[in-house]
């Protein structure tokens, strides 16, 4: 019922902890913890009927009183410290699928009781609608669940490593835990850390963080003086993309990887093939209405629709440029219909972003207020290459529509 998360494979752990095995067996720094393998997901669903309540049932289902005592011994041999908790399912964090945010994952989780809990909700996330609409023609689906100690991180971020070995390696970080990057729910700073180690940076305005209060996530403001400073010196960003690199070797590829700095020092979270290049740092803008973050590579001009929340989600239609504060995995399907999206925070390497190529459609963020200074119903042009938002009403010129890019 439980591997060391050493001895992890992807065949049997899901590619998230079988990268991150292969990485602490070369001696990279990864949290220790251990996988509730396929098997386990496998004998406890066996049983069930398929169907569109099989997450409702698995939610139901009580855990057995084996796995319980597994997960004890295992968290007790770890010092009973709280962990994270993450889906490692089969068709996540491979070269051709990321699944990027569409299975959930718990932080701050502590006794046996609770990650029993956790993980049942990791096998459930199976099917939810955002993991059905994205997994769509994956064929057997199965999860394994990868619980780590947990880390509370002072700075944390994503970092992507570039297939020619003479480009730069790129890395977004801000305050506190990295959901907040991920999740895109804050514009992260920007850094590109060349060969010869040079740093260039791009600060961003930070106003809020994630973390850990007890058994709590809480998001708290940016102290004001902290806001605009950089949340990570040129050294550290230099380490990180030596991490990177040696990551990008051992596991055969450019990597997109996730990290923090807790105690003073780096670890590697995550390591996943990139499924699709982000575009470069644009070095010019032409005039354009609004400029912001280029987020995944094309072109689009469409109707806007401004989508606040989950209740909106009925207003888009197939063809709309979506313009949102940020993107919360559960918009994923959003993602599928839409010609482009915009949003008020994020960065280039969080899942909004990732999800958006792997769709091949444009996607610019980080624009303040967009939602406000663009308008529902007019006609917009979005280039995800170099970030820009063009108002066609105030142009007077391009097409009414375009047509939806091709998936790639």
């Amino acid at each position: 019922m439980i591997v060391p998360l050493r001895s992890a494979a992807a065949g049997t752990c899901g590619g998230k902890a079988g990268a991150l095995g292969a990485l602490l067996r070369a001696g990279l720094p990864v949290p220790d913890g251990f996988v509730v393998p396929f098997a386990a997901y496998r004998a406890a669903v066996r049983d069930l009927a398929p169907g569109p309540d099989r997450r409702r049932a698995i939610e139901a289902l009580p855990v057995q009183a084996a796995l319980i005592d597994a997960l004890g011994q295992a968290l007790g041999e770890l010092g009973d410290p709280p962990v994270a908790v993450r889906s490692s399912a089969a068709h996540e964090d491979t070269g051709q699928m990321s699944a990027a945010g569409q299975h959930d994952s718990f932080l701050a989780v502590r006794g046996a009781g609770a990650v029993a809990d956790a993980v049942r909700a990791c096998w459930a996330s199976l099917f939810t609608p955002r993991a059905v609409d994205y997994h769509q023609g994956a064929g057997d689906l199965a999860m394994a669940v990868l619980v780590q100690r947990h880390l509370d991180a002072e700075a944390s971020g994503v970092m992507f490593t570039p297939a020619d070995p003479h480009d730069p390696v790129r890395i977004e970080a801000s305050w506190g835990l990295g959901p907040s990057v991920v999740g895109g729910t804050v514009t992260p700073d920007a850094y590109r850390v060349a060969g010869d180690g040079t740093v260039t940076r791009a600060l961003a305005h930070k106003r809020t963080r994630l973390d850990r209060r007890g058994d709590r996530l809480v998001t708290s403001d940016v102290p004001a003086d902290a806001r605009d400073q950089p949340s990570l010196d040129d050294v550290t960003a230099g380490l990180l993309a030596e991490l990177g690199n040696q990551i990008a070797a051992v596991r055969g590829g450019p990597q997109d990887v996730e990290w923090a700095i807790a105690g003073g020092r780096p670890w590697i979270l995550q390591a996943r093939p990139v499924t699709a290049t982000p575009p470069a740092w644009p070095t010019h803008h032409p005039p354009a209405t609004l400029t912001g973050t280029p987020g995944s590579h094309g072109i689009a001009t469409g109707t806007a629709r401004i989508i606040r929340g989950p209740r909106d989600f009925a207003r888009a239609r197939p063809g709309d440029i979506i313009v949102c504060p940020f993107t919360d995995p559960a918009w994923t399907p959003l993602l599928r219909i839409a010609a482009g999206v915009v949003t008020e925070t994020g960065g280039v390497l969080s899942h909004a972003a990732i999800v958006a190529h792997e769709h091949g459609i444009p996607a610019v963020l980080g624009i303040p207020d967009a939602t406000s200074r663009l308008h529902d119903d007019s006609t917009i042009t979005i280039d995800g290459t170099i970030g820009t938002v063009t108002d066609r009403k105030e142009t007077g010129s391009g097409p009414a529509r375009a047509p939806r890019p091709t998936r790639p």
